[in-house]
């Protein structure tokens, strides 16, 4: 019988609801202070993790989750970034 693959599981900091990693986009804040979006999900670094839907960037953009989460201010081009991100999906 083939093994069944483990599908990695992450919770978005917004719904705050467990979905599969790939239907999630990952924001990353460095040792330095960095932050970034990483659609890649392996770069190093403290991650945050939100649903790909425009609502649930809109909502972490009003209820500044990621900024909690991260412990840092994130610039509004981050989330210009997640909403491309999103319609190019």
């Amino acid at each position: 019988m083939p093994k069944k693959k483990k599908i990695p599981m992450r919770k978005c900091v917004v719904t705050q609801e467990m979905m599969p990693k790939k239907s999630l986009i990952r924001v990353v804040k460095t040792k330095e202070g960095e932050v970034f979006v990483d659609p890649t999900g392996k770069k190093n670094g403290r991650g945050a993790y939100v649903s790909d839907s425009m609502d649930v960037i809109d909502k972490a953009e009003q209820s500044k989750a990621l900024d909690k989460h991260l412990e840092i201010h994130i610039p509004s081009d981050i989330y210009d970034e997640l909403r491309t991100y999103v319609e190019g999906k």
